[in-house]
């Protein structure tokens, strides 16, 4: 190849020395790959997936090296394929929700950059709703947070897999249309949503588009029981879809997906595609975590790689952050989550919750690792979730959970994890307006 043109110019000597080098670094390089692949399917199939060997051939994965903060940030990062795309997402996805609010312009900058730099994250997810909560004054800033750091990083955009949502009904969400409505899920509004992010993000095309959450009613942000009484008029499906084929063909989305749906919704979804000739969902962003578990009582069955191999993006892994224990611990600031949304720290007060964040805490130390780490390995563990979002205020959050995905996850901890759901089965859910 190119590099034989060079060895003749060289002594013998430096050649077998580079030689050797180059073999070494091969062999470290397979064996953890080799490694990396044999834990993937700990739970039943393994995910589609590439392991740290491809690496450097996919989008956003860098070289290891010493971050900003002259701290070594672990890379060992695996990339799995969403659902039916063509989409390599690394194992984590960075989450933007608090830049804007929670977080300046410029942490969220430094963010992206050790986190696509350092890390080997290559997938990030926004929404146009961004940051929460949701007010006029500050929507658009975590858009415009990204726009300004792939213009300022020169990132090929092909190395960032790009994410966003379009909001869901809400009579109450006035300032999103040009109209001055409440945003809903129909055709207009789904093209203008996509221009307004093309727009505030500076790009030509969106990844992956998901609808935030459903237009008709579905118990959303806290509340899990149906009532038939609250059902109301909605978009047809196959409207919602005819937008999503219309922009796939104009090459401003690549993919879409759906957010807090249920197995209904999903399968109309489905169904609606497929009479339409537009390619379905390949994703599904829901809440999902040691507390939250009721992805798994019926979207499991039907986005299984079997069945509509729709991936899960598992949304507030740490539910809301409790499942840190920073609320036990007094150790919560008063711009922190529960904190920050009115209700929400007095709702998961009087819940289950906390005895089985303590339960959880509990199995954490006993493998030697803080909740956040064994929360987010949890996520990591299941066959059903390609990638796990995670949010964080700080670098220091932001390196804790990428090196939690750096671990393995065993039969013992399966174990453990099931005595807990026995004692807690449904503990709270994550009430979290405009979360995920």
């Amino acid at each position: 190849g190119s590099h034989s043109q060079r060895w003749p110019a060289m002594h013998s000597h430096e050649w077998l020395q580079r030689r050797g080098r180059a073999l070494v670094a091969l062999a470290l390089a397979l064996t953890m790959s080799l490694t990396v692949l044999s834990t993937s399917g700990v739970l039943g199939t393994p995910l589609q997936s590439a392991g740290s060997m491809m690496a450097r051939r996919l989008p956003g994965a860098r070289s290891p090296r010493v971050s900003r903060r002259n701290a070594i940030v672990p890379c060992a990062m695996k990339y799995n394929k969403l659902g039916n795309s063509d989409l390599m997402v690394s194992e984590v996805c960075l989450g933007t929700m608090t830049w804007g609010e929670q977080n300046t312009e410029d942490e969220g900058v430094e963010q992206l950059r050790t986190a696509f730099d350092d890390m080997g994250i290559n997938f990030l997810d926004t929404a146009e709703a961004y940051p929460i909560p949701l007010k006029a004054e500050t929507q658009g800033r975590t858009d415009r947070t990204i726009a300004r750091w792939m213009k300022e990083s020169n990132i090929a955009r092909d190395k960032v897999v790009l994410a966003t949502k379009v909001c869901g009904n809400s009579d109450g969400l006035t300032w999103f249309r040009k109209n001055g409505e409440g945003t809903k899920v129909s055709y207009d509004q789904i093209i203008e949503s996509v221009d307004a992010s093309l727009e505030r993000l500076n790009t030509d095309y969106i990844d992956l588009l998901q609808i935030h959450w459903p237009d008709r009613y579905v118990p959303l942000f806290g509340a899990n029981r149906y009532k038939i009484g609250e059902e109301r008029d909605s978009i047809p499906f196959e409207e919602q879809v005819r937008a999503m084929g219309d922009l796939i063909k104009q090459g401003k989305i690549r993919y879409w997906g759906l957010s807090n749906e249920t197995p209904y919704g999903t399968m109309m979804m489905v169904k609606a595609a497929e009479k339409l000739g537009v390619p379905p969902p390949v994703s599904i962003q829901n809440s999902y975590s040691l507390l939250v578990r009721e992805f798994e009582s019926g979207l499991t069955e039907v986005c299984s790689p079997r069945h509509e191999n729709i991936g899960l993006l598992a949304y507030s892994p740490l539910a809301g952050g409790v499942l840190t224990e920073k609320y036990e611990k007094g150790l919560a600031k008063d711009n922190s989550r529960l904190n920050l949304l009115p209700g929400y720290k007095d709702r998961y007060d009087g819940s289950m919750a906390p005895a089985a964040v303590a339960s959880y805490a509990e199995i954490a130390r006993k493998y030697d690792m803080s909740p956040a780490e064994f929360a987010l390995l949890f996520c990591k563990s299941r066959p059903f979730v390609p990638s796990t979002i995670i949010g964080a205020t700080t670098m220091e959050q932001l390196r804790e959970n990428v090196e939690a995905f750096n671990k393995e996850w065993t039969a013992e901890m399966e174990a453990d994890v099931e005595e807990v759901a026995k004692k807690f089965p449904e503990p709270w859910r994550t009430p979290q307006r405009g979360g995920g």
